[in-house]
Protein backbone atom coordinates (compact mmCIF):
# COMPACT_ATOMS: atom_id res chain seq x y z
CA UNK A 1 0.00 0.00 0.00
CA UNK A 2 1.27 3.39 -1.06
CA UNK A 3 0.72 6.40 1.36
CA UNK A 4 0.57 10.04 0.54
CA UNK A 5 2.91 11.71 2.62
CA UNK A 6 1.47 14.73 4.90
CA UNK A 7 3.48 17.48 3.99
CA UNK A 8 4.60 17.00 -0.21
CA UNK A 9 7.87 19.35 -0.73
CA UNK A 10 6.13 20.73 -3.87
CA UNK A 11 3.03 21.35 -2.38
CA UNK A 12 5.24 23.52 0.37
CA UNK A 13 7.04 25.25 -1.57
CA UNK A 14 4.24 26.20 -4.03
CA UNK A 15 3.02 27.46 -0.77
CA UNK A 16 6.09 29.84 0.33
CA UNK A 17 6.00 31.31 -2.96
CA UNK A 18 2.61 32.25 -3.05
CA UNK A 19 2.65 33.04 0.81
CA UNK A 20 0.13 31.14 1.99
CA UNK A 21 0.64 28.74 5.10
CA UNK A 22 2.31 25.23 4.99
CA UNK A 23 0.67 24.09 7.98
CA UNK A 24 -2.54 23.78 6.44
CA UNK A 25 -1.63 21.40 3.81
CA UNK A 26 -1.04 19.29 6.10
CA UNK A 27 -4.10 19.52 7.75
CA UNK A 28 -6.07 19.15 5.26
CA UNK A 29 -4.08 15.68 4.04
CA UNK A 30 -5.02 14.18 7.77
CA UNK A 31 -8.52 15.14 6.72
CA UNK A 32 -8.27 13.07 3.65
CA UNK A 33 -6.57 10.11 5.16
CA UNK A 34 -8.72 9.85 7.89
CA UNK A 35 -11.97 10.08 5.68
CA UNK A 36 -10.25 7.21 3.11
CA UNK A 37 -9.54 5.00 6.72
CA UNK A 38 -13.54 5.89 8.06
CA UNK A 39 -14.64 4.99 4.44
CA UNK A 40 -12.98 1.41 4.66
CA UNK A 41 -13.92 0.46 8.26
CA UNK A 42 -17.76 1.46 7.15
CA UNK A 43 -17.43 -0.99 4.37
CA UNK A 44 -15.46 -4.15 6.18
CA UNK A 45 -18.27 -3.87 8.66
CA UNK A 46 -20.69 -3.67 6.68
CA UNK A 47 -19.55 -6.97 5.11
CA UNK A 48 -19.51 -8.32 8.82
CA UNK A 49 -22.63 -7.45 9.18
CA UNK A 50 -23.46 -9.13 5.96
CA UNK A 51 -21.60 -12.41 6.90
CA UNK A 52 -23.13 -12.80 10.03
CA UNK A 53 -26.53 -12.18 8.82
CA UNK A 54 -26.69 -15.07 6.55
CA UNK A 55 -24.90 -17.16 8.83
CA UNK A 56 -28.19 -16.64 11.28
CA UNK A 57 -30.50 -17.09 8.26
CA UNK A 58 -29.34 -19.89 7.31
CA UNK A 59 -28.84 -21.69 11.20
CA UNK A 60 -32.36 -20.87 11.49
CA UNK A 61 -33.86 -22.22 8.27
CA UNK A 62 -31.86 -25.47 9.52
CA UNK A 63 -33.13 -25.67 13.33
CA UNK A 64 -36.67 -24.92 11.57
CA UNK A 65 -36.86 -27.30 9.01
CA UNK A 66 -35.41 -29.94 11.40
CA UNK A 67 -38.52 -28.75 13.98
CA UNK A 68 -40.67 -29.47 11.02
CA UNK A 69 -39.05 -32.84 10.04
CA UNK A 70 -39.32 -33.66 14.20
CA UNK A 71 -43.03 -32.66 14.13
CA UNK A 72 -43.62 -34.80 11.19
CA UNK A 73 -42.46 -38.22 12.71
CA UNK A 74 -43.29 -40.78 15.16
CA UNK A 75 -41.44 -39.89 19.03
CA UNK A 76 -38.94 -42.72 19.85
CA UNK A 77 -36.79 -43.19 22.75
CA UNK A 78 -33.76 -40.68 23.02
CA UNK A 79 -30.41 -42.85 23.52
CA UNK A 80 -27.62 -42.23 25.27
CA UNK A 81 -24.41 -41.20 24.24
CA UNK A 82 -21.82 -41.27 26.83
CA UNK A 83 -18.68 -43.17 26.16
CA UNK A 84 -19.42 -47.02 25.85
CA UNK A 85 -22.30 -46.99 24.63
CA UNK A 86 -21.38 -48.66 21.22
CA UNK A 87 -20.38 -51.84 23.32
CA UNK A 88 -23.61 -53.62 23.70
CA UNK A 89 -22.68 -55.81 26.90
CA UNK A 90 -26.49 -57.22 27.78
CA UNK A 91 -27.10 -60.56 26.90
CA UNK A 92 -30.51 -62.85 27.32
CA UNK A 93 -30.50 -65.28 29.22
CA UNK A 94 -30.76 -69.38 28.96
CA UNK A 95 -33.60 -71.56 30.57
CA UNK A 96 -34.66 -75.04 30.55
CA UNK A 97 -37.48 -76.34 29.37
CA UNK A 98 -39.40 -75.26 32.69
CA UNK A 99 -38.01 -71.73 32.67
CA UNK A 100 -35.46 -72.20 35.31
CA UNK A 101 -32.03 -70.44 34.42
CA UNK A 102 -29.14 -72.35 33.08
CA UNK A 103 -27.45 -69.04 32.07
CA UNK A 104 -27.71 -65.65 33.20
CA UNK A 105 -25.68 -61.99 33.13
CA UNK A 106 -24.36 -61.02 36.39
CA UNK A 107 -23.09 -57.38 37.39
CA UNK A 108 -19.89 -56.98 38.53
CA UNK A 109 -16.35 -55.09 37.94
CA UNK A 110 -13.35 -54.76 36.43
CA UNK A 111 -10.11 -53.40 38.23
CA UNK A 112 -7.50 -51.22 36.23
CA UNK A 113 -4.27 -49.44 37.07
CA UNK A 114 -3.13 -45.63 36.48
CA UNK A 115 0.48 -46.20 37.70
CA UNK A 116 0.61 -42.57 37.16
CA UNK A 117 -1.52 -41.78 39.94
CA UNK A 118 -0.29 -44.66 42.38
CA UNK A 119 0.75 -43.29 45.68
CA UNK A 120 2.42 -46.15 46.78
CA UNK A 121 2.82 -48.94 43.90
CA UNK A 122 5.30 -51.09 45.61
CA UNK A 123 2.67 -51.93 48.84
CA UNK A 124 -0.54 -52.20 46.14
CA UNK A 125 1.64 -54.92 44.15
CA UNK A 126 2.35 -56.63 47.11
CA UNK A 127 -1.30 -56.32 48.63
CA UNK A 128 -3.02 -57.86 45.39
CA UNK A 129 -0.61 -60.68 45.08
CA UNK A 130 -1.63 -61.70 48.33
CA UNK A 131 -5.25 -61.25 47.20
CA UNK A 132 -4.89 -62.77 44.19
CA UNK A 133 -2.69 -65.52 43.47
CA UNK A 134 -2.75 -65.80 39.85
CA UNK A 135 -1.19 -62.38 40.02
CA UNK A 136 2.96 -62.25 40.31
CA UNK A 137 4.34 -59.19 42.97
CA UNK A 138 7.15 -58.29 40.76
CA UNK A 139 5.30 -58.51 37.17
CA UNK A 140 3.04 -56.00 39.59
CA UNK A 141 5.36 -53.72 40.61
CA UNK A 142 7.50 -53.95 37.09
CA UNK A 143 4.00 -52.64 35.48
CA UNK A 144 3.22 -50.22 38.27
CA UNK A 145 6.75 -48.27 38.25
CA UNK A 146 7.12 -48.49 34.49
CA UNK A 147 6.02 -45.98 31.91
CA UNK A 148 2.73 -47.40 31.31
CA UNK A 149 -0.19 -45.24 31.70
CA UNK A 150 -2.90 -47.82 31.89
CA UNK A 151 -3.08 -51.40 32.49
CA UNK A 152 -5.58 -54.17 33.13
CA UNK A 153 -5.19 -55.79 36.21
CA UNK A 154 -8.41 -58.36 36.60
CA UNK A 155 -11.23 -58.52 34.12
CA UNK A 156 -13.74 -59.93 36.73
CA UNK A 157 -14.25 -59.31 40.14
CA UNK A 158 -16.66 -60.94 43.17
CA UNK A 159 -18.23 -57.84 45.64
CA UNK A 160 -15.92 -59.60 48.09
CA UNK A 161 -12.67 -58.76 45.82
CA UNK A 162 -14.14 -55.48 44.78
CA UNK A 163 -14.42 -54.61 48.46
CA UNK A 164 -10.89 -55.90 49.39
CA UNK A 165 -9.00 -54.05 46.91
CA UNK A 166 -10.99 -50.57 47.90
CA UNK A 167 -9.68 -51.46 51.71
CA UNK A 168 -6.36 -50.60 49.72
CA UNK A 169 -6.50 -47.47 49.79
CA UNK A 170 -4.62 -46.85 46.31
CA UNK A 171 -6.06 -44.39 44.14
CA UNK A 172 -4.47 -45.19 41.14
CA UNK A 173 -6.39 -48.63 41.43
CA UNK A 174 -9.56 -48.23 39.54
CA UNK A 175 -12.93 -50.24 39.27
CA UNK A 176 -15.00 -50.46 36.02
CA UNK A 177 -18.51 -51.84 35.95
CA UNK A 178 -19.22 -54.62 33.27
CA UNK A 179 -21.56 -57.56 33.15
CA UNK A 180 -20.19 -61.28 32.66
CA UNK A 181 -22.01 -64.47 31.98
CA UNK A 182 -23.14 -66.46 34.61
CA UNK A 183 -24.28 -70.20 34.98
CA UNK A 184 -25.73 -70.82 38.13
CA UNK A 185 -25.50 -74.70 38.03
CA UNK A 186 -21.38 -74.89 37.76
CA UNK A 187 -20.80 -78.36 35.20
CA UNK A 188 -24.00 -78.79 34.79
CA UNK A 189 -25.33 -79.54 31.33
CA UNK A 190 -21.70 -77.48 30.08
CA UNK A 191 -21.28 -79.38 26.81
CA UNK A 192 -24.61 -78.07 25.65
CA UNK A 193 -24.31 -74.41 27.06
CA UNK A 194 -20.50 -73.96 26.00
CA UNK A 195 -19.08 -70.62 27.43
CA UNK A 196 -18.84 -67.12 27.21
CA UNK A 197 -15.89 -64.59 26.93
CA UNK A 198 -15.24 -60.95 26.50
CA UNK A 199 -15.04 -59.32 23.24
CA UNK A 200 -14.60 -56.05 22.50
CA UNK A 201 -13.67 -53.97 25.91
CA UNK A 202 -13.96 -50.51 27.28
CA UNK A 203 -13.49 -49.35 30.66
CA UNK A 204 -16.84 -48.83 31.17
CA UNK A 205 -18.41 -51.53 29.46
CA UNK A 206 -17.22 -55.15 27.77
CA UNK A 207 -18.53 -57.37 25.03
CA UNK A 208 -20.14 -60.77 25.80
CA UNK A 209 -19.99 -63.16 23.21
CA UNK A 210 -20.34 -67.17 23.09
CA UNK A 211 -17.27 -69.42 22.16
CA UNK A 212 -18.85 -73.10 22.32
CA UNK A 213 -21.89 -74.71 22.68
CA UNK A 214 -25.47 -72.91 22.02
CA UNK A 215 -23.88 -70.05 23.42
CA UNK A 216 -22.21 -69.60 20.34
CA UNK A 217 -24.67 -70.83 17.87
CA UNK A 218 -27.30 -68.42 19.11
CA UNK A 219 -24.80 -65.46 19.74
CA UNK A 220 -26.44 -63.24 17.53
CA UNK A 221 -30.65 -63.90 19.00
CA UNK A 222 -28.94 -63.98 22.57
CA UNK A 223 -27.08 -60.21 21.59
CA UNK A 224 -29.93 -59.10 19.77
CA UNK A 225 -31.43 -55.92 22.03
CA UNK A 226 -34.83 -56.67 20.51
CA UNK A 227 -35.30 -60.18 21.89
CA UNK A 228 -33.17 -59.12 24.92
CA UNK A 229 -35.90 -59.61 27.33
CA UNK A 230 -37.03 -63.03 25.90
CA UNK A 231 -35.09 -65.75 27.22
CA UNK A 232 -33.91 -68.98 25.05
CA UNK A 233 -35.72 -71.96 25.81
CA UNK A 234 -33.98 -75.43 25.52
CA UNK A 235 -35.48 -78.38 25.21
CA UNK A 236 -33.31 -79.52 28.51
CA UNK A 237 -35.41 -80.45 31.74
CA UNK A 238 -33.30 -79.55 34.73
CA UNK A 239 -34.25 -81.79 36.88
CA UNK A 240 -33.38 -85.15 34.65
CA UNK A 241 -29.82 -83.29 33.39
CA UNK A 242 -28.59 -83.52 37.16
CA UNK A 243 -29.63 -87.22 37.69
CA UNK A 244 -28.69 -88.43 34.26
CA UNK A 245 -25.12 -86.25 35.16
CA UNK A 246 -24.91 -87.97 38.74
CA UNK A 247 -25.93 -91.59 37.82
CA UNK A 248 -23.28 -91.00 34.64
CA UNK A 249 -20.83 -90.36 36.93
CA UNK A 250 -21.06 -92.81 39.52
CA UNK A 251 -21.44 -95.46 37.05
CA UNK A 252 -18.01 -94.57 34.83
CA UNK A 253 -16.17 -94.60 38.23
CA UNK A 254 -17.76 -98.02 39.00
CA UNK A 255 -16.99 -99.17 35.54
CA UNK A 256 -13.70 -97.89 35.56
CA UNK A 257 -14.11 -96.29 32.64
CA UNK A 258 -12.00 -93.64 30.58
CA UNK A 259 -15.19 -91.41 29.59
CA UNK A 260 -19.12 -91.41 29.61
CA UNK A 261 -21.79 -90.02 27.74
CA UNK A 262 -25.24 -90.22 27.76
CA UNK A 263 -28.39 -89.07 25.22
CA UNK A 264 -32.07 -88.62 26.78
CA UNK A 265 -34.94 -88.06 23.77
CA UNK A 266 -38.57 -87.92 23.19
CA UNK A 267 -39.16 -89.96 20.91
CA UNK A 268 -42.17 -87.56 19.32
CA UNK A 269 -39.81 -85.10 18.96
CA UNK A 270 -36.51 -85.21 18.84
CA UNK A 271 -36.05 -83.23 21.85
CA UNK A 272 -33.38 -83.64 24.04
CA UNK A 273 -33.70 -83.47 27.71
CA UNK A 274 -30.61 -84.16 28.84
CA UNK A 275 -27.21 -85.33 27.30
CA UNK A 276 -23.21 -85.12 29.06
CA UNK A 277 -20.16 -86.03 28.17
CA UNK A 278 -17.39 -86.82 30.77
CA UNK A 279 -15.55 -85.41 32.04
CA UNK A 280 -16.90 -82.54 31.83
CA UNK A 281 -15.84 -78.96 32.96
CA UNK A 282 -17.18 -75.33 34.76
CA UNK A 283 -18.39 -73.38 31.83
CA UNK A 284 -17.91 -70.39 34.44
CA UNK A 285 -13.82 -71.24 34.34
CA UNK A 286 -13.95 -72.95 31.01
CA UNK A 287 -10.18 -74.50 29.92
CA UNK A 288 -8.09 -73.46 27.24
CA UNK A 289 -8.67 -75.90 24.53
CA UNK A 290 -5.36 -78.28 24.38
CA UNK A 291 -2.79 -77.82 21.54
CA UNK A 292 -0.99 -81.08 21.42
CA UNK A 293 -2.46 -84.65 22.34
CA UNK A 294 -5.57 -86.11 21.51
CA UNK A 295 -8.85 -84.03 21.93
CA UNK A 296 -10.55 -86.57 23.49
CA UNK A 297 -8.55 -86.13 26.18
CA UNK A 298 -9.66 -83.17 26.57
CA UNK A 299 -12.86 -81.99 28.93
CA UNK A 300 -14.06 -79.25 26.18
CA UNK A 301 -14.50 -82.93 23.88
CA UNK A 302 -18.49 -83.74 24.02
CA UNK A 303 -18.13 -87.33 23.80
CA UNK A 304 -21.93 -87.69 23.06
CA UNK A 305 -21.84 -85.42 19.60
CA UNK A 306 -18.54 -84.99 18.48
CA UNK A 307 -17.38 -88.39 19.64
CA UNK A 308 -17.35 -90.72 16.44
CA UNK A 309 -17.41 -94.62 17.47
CA UNK A 310 -17.52 -97.92 15.90
CA UNK A 311 -20.92 -98.95 18.39
CA UNK A 312 -21.42 -102.15 17.36
CA UNK A 313 -24.26 -104.54 17.75
CA UNK A 314 -26.20 -101.68 18.50
CA UNK A 315 -26.28 -101.28 14.85
CA UNK A 316 -28.04 -104.60 14.49
CA UNK A 317 -31.42 -103.50 14.71
CA UNK A 318 -31.43 -101.32 12.13
CA UNK A 319 -30.16 -104.33 9.59
CA UNK A 320 -33.29 -106.60 10.75
CA UNK A 321 -35.83 -103.67 10.73
CA UNK A 322 -34.53 -102.80 7.30
CA UNK A 323 -34.97 -106.73 6.07
CA UNK A 324 -38.59 -106.85 7.91
CA UNK A 325 -39.30 -103.87 6.25
CA UNK A 326 -38.37 -105.54 2.85
CA UNK A 327 -40.22 -108.60 3.70
CA UNK A 328 -36.88 -110.72 3.49
CA UNK A 329 -37.67 -112.26 6.47
CA UNK A 330 -40.22 -112.41 9.87
CA UNK A 331 -39.26 -112.97 13.16
CA UNK A 332 -39.51 -116.64 12.95
CA UNK A 333 -37.19 -117.06 9.73
CA UNK A 334 -34.37 -119.27 10.33
CA UNK A 335 -30.93 -118.06 9.21
CA UNK A 336 -27.90 -119.97 9.43
CA UNK A 337 -25.01 -119.25 12.06
CA UNK A 338 -23.00 -121.96 11.52
CA UNK A 339 -19.65 -120.49 11.76
CA UNK A 340 -16.87 -118.80 11.00
CA UNK A 341 -18.63 -116.85 8.17
CA UNK A 342 -15.49 -116.59 5.40
CA UNK A 343 -15.29 -113.76 3.08
CA UNK A 344 -11.80 -114.05 0.87
CA UNK A 345 -9.24 -113.82 4.44
CA UNK A 346 -12.00 -112.13 6.28
CA UNK A 347 -13.83 -114.83 9.12
CA UNK A 348 -16.63 -112.88 10.92
CA UNK A 349 -17.25 -114.68 14.43
CA UNK A 350 -19.94 -114.94 16.99
CA UNK A 351 -18.84 -114.41 20.95
CA UNK A 352 -19.81 -117.83 21.76
CA UNK A 353 -21.20 -121.03 19.63
CA UNK A 354 -24.72 -120.34 19.08
CA UNK A 355 -25.56 -123.69 16.95
CA UNK A 356 -25.69 -123.94 13.26
CA UNK A 357 -29.28 -121.78 12.89
CA UNK A 358 -31.24 -119.28 14.43
CA UNK A 359 -34.31 -117.51 14.14
CA UNK A 360 -34.77 -113.73 13.17
CA UNK A 361 -35.86 -112.84 16.69
CA UNK A 362 -32.85 -115.05 18.61
CA UNK A 363 -30.11 -113.21 16.19
CA UNK A 364 -31.34 -110.32 17.46
CA UNK A 365 -31.46 -111.87 21.34
CA UNK A 366 -28.60 -113.59 21.13
CA UNK A 367 -26.32 -110.84 19.17
CA UNK A 368 -25.55 -112.98 16.45
CA UNK A 369 -22.54 -111.21 14.37
CA UNK A 370 -22.82 -114.10 11.77
CA UNK A 371 -26.74 -113.85 12.04
CA UNK A 372 -26.62 -110.12 10.95
CA UNK A 373 -24.39 -110.71 8.37
CA UNK A 374 -26.30 -113.54 6.81
CA UNK A 375 -29.53 -110.66 6.69
CA UNK A 376 -27.63 -108.10 5.02
CA UNK A 377 -26.30 -110.32 2.35
CA UNK A 378 -29.80 -110.69 1.65
CA UNK A 379 -30.32 -106.58 1.93
CA UNK A 380 -27.36 -105.58 -0.28
CA UNK A 381 -25.07 -102.83 -0.21
CA UNK A 382 -26.99 -100.39 -2.38
CA UNK A 383 -30.47 -100.87 -0.03
CA UNK A 384 -28.17 -101.12 2.72
CA UNK A 385 -26.63 -97.52 2.16
CA UNK A 386 -29.95 -95.85 1.49
CA UNK A 387 -31.68 -96.83 4.38
CA UNK A 388 -28.80 -96.02 6.97
CA UNK A 389 -28.28 -92.55 4.72
CA UNK A 390 -32.40 -92.22 5.42
CA UNK A 391 -31.96 -92.46 9.04
CA UNK A 392 -29.22 -89.63 9.05
CA UNK A 393 -26.16 -92.06 9.75
CA UNK A 394 -24.42 -90.23 6.49
CA UNK A 395 -24.00 -86.75 7.72
CA UNK A 396 -23.39 -84.51 10.73
CA UNK A 397 -26.33 -84.04 13.10
CA UNK A 398 -28.09 -80.97 12.75
CA UNK A 399 -28.32 -79.96 16.98
CA UNK A 400 -27.88 -76.71 17.74
CA UNK A 401 -24.57 -76.31 18.84
CA UNK A 402 -21.66 -75.51 17.00
CA UNK A 403 -19.52 -78.89 17.51
CA UNK A 404 -21.91 -80.96 15.69
CA UNK A 405 -20.79 -79.92 12.54
CA UNK A 406 -17.44 -81.70 13.83
CA UNK A 407 -19.52 -84.94 14.87
CA UNK A 408 -19.92 -86.32 10.61
CA UNK A 409 -19.67 -90.00 10.79
CA UNK A 410 -16.74 -92.17 9.20
CA UNK A 411 -18.08 -94.33 6.45
CA UNK A 412 -15.98 -97.05 4.44
CA UNK A 413 -13.80 -95.69 1.84
CA UNK A 414 -15.33 -98.74 -0.23
CA UNK A 415 -18.51 -100.40 0.29
CA UNK A 416 -17.99 -104.10 -0.69
CA UNK A 417 -20.04 -106.55 0.73
CA UNK A 418 -17.60 -107.54 3.38
CA UNK A 419 -18.58 -103.76 4.47
CA UNK A 420 -21.94 -104.22 4.08
CA UNK A 421 -21.93 -107.50 6.25
CA UNK A 422 -19.56 -105.25 9.32
CA UNK A 423 -22.02 -102.36 8.87
CA UNK A 424 -24.34 -104.71 9.68
CA UNK A 425 -23.30 -104.99 13.21
CA UNK A 426 -21.66 -102.18 13.85
CA UNK A 427 -18.02 -102.46 12.57
CA UNK A 428 -16.75 -100.30 9.79
CA UNK A 429 -18.73 -97.45 10.04
CA UNK A 430 -18.30 -94.48 13.02
CA UNK A 431 -21.24 -92.46 14.32
CA UNK A 432 -22.29 -91.08 17.80
CA UNK A 433 -24.41 -91.61 20.41
CA UNK A 434 -26.75 -88.93 19.25
CA UNK A 435 -26.76 -90.49 15.75
CA UNK A 436 -27.99 -93.62 17.59
CA UNK A 437 -30.47 -92.11 19.97
CA UNK A 438 -31.89 -90.42 16.41
CA UNK A 439 -32.11 -94.01 15.03
CA UNK A 440 -33.63 -95.68 17.34
CA UNK A 441 -36.63 -93.15 18.15
CA UNK A 442 -37.29 -93.40 14.71
CA UNK A 443 -37.83 -97.40 15.62
CA UNK A 444 -39.73 -96.34 18.60
CA UNK A 445 -42.11 -93.85 16.81
CA UNK A 446 -43.49 -95.95 14.00
CA UNK A 447 -40.36 -95.40 11.53
CA UNK A 448 -40.43 -91.70 11.15
CA UNK A 449 -37.48 -89.61 10.78
CA UNK A 450 -36.36 -87.84 14.10
CA UNK A 451 -33.94 -85.21 13.84
CA UNK A 452 -32.63 -84.38 17.42
CA UNK A 453 -33.32 -80.62 18.44
CA UNK A 454 -32.70 -78.52 21.70
CA UNK A 455 -35.33 -76.72 21.26
CA UNK A 456 -38.22 -77.22 22.93
CA UNK A 457 -41.21 -78.17 20.66
CA UNK A 458 -44.77 -77.03 20.83
CA UNK A 459 -45.87 -80.28 18.92
CA UNK A 460 -44.53 -83.58 17.28
CA UNK A 461 -41.98 -82.79 14.94
CA UNK A 462 -42.10 -85.90 12.76
CA UNK A 463 -40.40 -86.34 9.84
CA UNK A 464 -40.59 -88.43 6.65
CA UNK A 465 -41.20 -92.26 7.38
CA UNK A 466 -38.16 -94.02 6.68
CA UNK A 467 -39.67 -97.84 7.57
CA UNK A 468 -43.62 -99.33 8.06
CA UNK A 469 -45.00 -99.18 11.39
CA UNK A 470 -45.24 -103.05 11.31
CA UNK A 471 -41.54 -103.42 10.92
CA UNK A 472 -40.45 -100.76 13.29
CA UNK A 473 -43.07 -102.77 16.02
CA UNK A 474 -41.75 -106.12 15.44
CA UNK A 475 -38.36 -104.71 16.00
CA UNK A 476 -39.20 -102.88 18.92
CA UNK A 477 -40.64 -106.56 19.96
CA UNK A 478 -37.71 -107.74 19.78
CA UNK A 479 -35.47 -105.10 21.80
CA UNK A 480 -38.39 -105.75 24.27
CA UNK A 481 -36.86 -109.52 24.28
CA UNK A 482 -33.20 -108.41 24.30
CA UNK A 483 -33.82 -107.01 28.00
CA UNK A 484 -35.99 -109.65 29.02
CA UNK A 485 -33.48 -112.47 28.47
CA UNK A 486 -30.85 -111.90 26.48
CA UNK A 487 -27.06 -109.91 26.61
CA UNK A 488 -29.41 -106.80 28.86
CA UNK A 489 -31.03 -108.95 31.04
CA UNK A 490 -29.13 -106.66 34.09
CA UNK A 491 -31.35 -103.48 31.92
CA UNK A 492 -34.76 -104.70 33.03
CA UNK A 493 -36.36 -102.33 35.56
CA UNK A 494 -39.42 -102.61 37.60
CA UNK A 495 -42.58 -100.94 36.66
CA UNK A 496 -41.36 -99.33 33.84
CA UNK A 497 -41.01 -101.66 30.39
CA UNK A 498 -37.32 -101.22 29.13
CA UNK A 499 -36.43 -102.55 25.47
CA UNK A 500 -32.92 -102.08 24.06
CA UNK A 501 -30.20 -103.71 22.12
CA UNK A 502 -26.08 -103.97 23.58
CA UNK A 503 -23.32 -103.40 21.49
CA UNK A 504 -19.39 -103.91 22.08
CA UNK A 505 -16.81 -102.97 19.66
CA UNK A 506 -13.18 -103.17 20.05
CA UNK A 507 -11.52 -99.66 20.36
CA UNK A 508 -9.43 -98.96 17.24
CA UNK A 509 -6.02 -97.90 17.62
CA UNK A 510 -5.06 -94.40 16.50
CA UNK A 511 -2.03 -95.07 15.09
CA UNK A 512 -0.81 -97.98 12.61
CA UNK A 513 -4.40 -99.34 12.33
CA UNK A 514 -5.90 -102.46 14.23
CA UNK A 515 -7.71 -102.77 17.30
CA UNK A 516 -6.94 -102.80 20.70
CA UNK A 517 -7.65 -106.41 22.55
CA UNK A 518 -7.91 -105.09 25.95
CA UNK A 519 -10.29 -101.71 24.85
CA UNK A 520 -13.88 -101.63 23.68
CA UNK A 521 -16.48 -99.30 23.60
CA UNK A 522 -19.71 -100.07 25.46
CA UNK A 523 -22.94 -99.05 24.78
CA UNK A 524 -26.68 -99.79 25.60
CA UNK A 525 -29.36 -97.72 23.56
CA UNK A 526 -32.94 -98.48 25.35
CA UNK A 527 -36.46 -96.93 24.78
CA UNK A 528 -38.78 -96.93 27.34
CA UNK A 529 -41.56 -97.97 27.86
CA UNK A 530 -41.60 -100.32 25.60
CA UNK A 531 -45.23 -101.17 25.06
CA UNK A 532 -45.63 -97.08 24.51
CA UNK A 533 -42.17 -95.91 23.52
CA UNK A 534 -41.77 -92.29 24.50
CA UNK A 535 -38.18 -91.95 25.46
CA UNK A 536 -34.56 -93.18 23.89
CA UNK A 537 -31.62 -93.50 26.25
CA UNK A 538 -28.34 -94.20 25.10
CA UNK A 539 -24.90 -94.56 27.27
CA UNK A 540 -21.69 -95.06 25.87
CA UNK A 541 -18.68 -96.11 28.02
CA UNK A 542 -15.16 -96.09 27.07
CA UNK A 543 -12.85 -98.57 27.63
CA UNK A 544 -15.03 -99.98 30.97
CA UNK A 545 -13.50 -102.40 33.05
CA UNK A 546 -16.40 -104.68 35.24
CA UNK A 547 -13.84 -106.34 37.87
CA UNK A 548 -16.27 -107.61 40.65
CA UNK A 549 -15.66 -111.06 40.18
CA UNK A 550 -12.84 -113.50 38.81
CA UNK A 551 -12.33 -112.04 35.43
CA UNK A 552 -12.81 -108.17 34.17
CA UNK A 553 -15.52 -108.11 31.96
CA UNK A 554 -15.94 -105.22 29.50
CA UNK A 555 -19.21 -106.27 27.21
CA UNK A 556 -21.88 -103.87 27.14
CA UNK A 557 -24.52 -106.33 29.14
CA UNK A 558 -22.14 -105.93 32.82
CA UNK A 559 -20.79 -102.37 31.72
CA UNK A 560 -22.75 -100.14 30.34
CA UNK A 561 -26.53 -101.86 30.53
CA UNK A 562 -26.51 -101.31 34.51
CA UNK A 563 -25.66 -98.18 34.31
CA UNK A 564 -28.54 -97.28 32.17
CA UNK A 565 -30.54 -99.24 34.21
CA UNK A 566 -30.38 -96.96 37.28
CA UNK A 567 -30.53 -93.72 34.69
CA UNK A 568 -34.07 -95.00 34.11
CA UNK A 569 -35.31 -95.81 37.63
CA UNK A 570 -33.71 -92.27 38.64
CA UNK A 571 -34.99 -90.11 35.62
CA UNK A 572 -38.55 -91.87 34.89
CA UNK A 573 -40.27 -90.81 38.06
CA UNK A 574 -39.15 -87.41 37.20
CA UNK A 575 -40.89 -87.77 33.97
CA UNK A 576 -43.94 -87.93 35.45
CA UNK A 577 -43.97 -91.88 34.11
CA UNK A 578 -45.92 -94.19 36.42
CA UNK A 579 -44.52 -97.78 37.27
CA UNK A 580 -47.23 -99.85 35.64
CA UNK A 581 -46.92 -103.51 37.78
CA UNK A 582 -48.96 -106.52 37.10
CA UNK A 583 -50.74 -108.05 39.47
CA UNK A 584 -49.04 -111.05 41.00
CA UNK A 585 -50.62 -114.59 41.12
CA UNK A 586 -52.84 -115.34 44.31
CA UNK A 587 -50.92 -118.33 45.27
CA UNK A 588 -52.30 -120.12 47.94
CA UNK A 589 -55.31 -117.62 48.39
CA UNK A 590 -58.86 -119.08 48.05
CA UNK A 591 -61.59 -116.75 46.78
CA UNK A 592 -65.03 -117.04 48.50
CA UNK A 593 -67.71 -116.39 46.19
CA UNK A 594 -68.91 -113.01 48.39
CA UNK A 595 -64.89 -111.94 47.23
CA UNK A 596 -65.84 -112.23 43.55
CA UNK A 597 -68.65 -110.35 43.29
Amino acid sequence: MIRTPLRPLAQILQARNAGQNPDAIERENIRLRHEEMRDKARQRAEGRLLVLGVFFFLAFAVIGTRMGVMAQSEPVEPRAGVAGAQILAQRADIVDRHGRILATNFETHSLYAQPQQMVEPARAAKELAALFPDLKEERLLKDFTGKRKFLWVKKKLSPEQVQAVHDIGEPGLLFGPREMRLYPNGSLAAHILGGASFGREGVHAAEVIGVAGVEKYFDDRLRDPAQGHQPLTLSLDLSVQSALERVLQGGMMLMNAKGAAAVLMKVETGEVLAVASLPDFDPNDRPRPPTDGNPEDSPLFNRAVQGVYELGSVFKSFTVAQALDLRLVNPSTIIDTKGPLRWGKHRIRDFRNYGNELSVTEVIVKSSNIGTARIAQMIGAKRQQEFLKSLGLFEATPLEIVEAKGGAPLLPPKWSELSTMTVAYGHGLSSSPLHLAAGYATLANGGYLVKPTLLKQPRNQRGPQVMSKAAADRTMAMLREVVGGGTASFGEVPGYEVAGKTGTADKPKPRGGGYYDDKVIATFASVFPASKPEYVLVVTLDEPVETSGDEPRRTAGWTAVPVAAEIIRRVAPLLGLRPAFEPAALDGITLTSGATQ
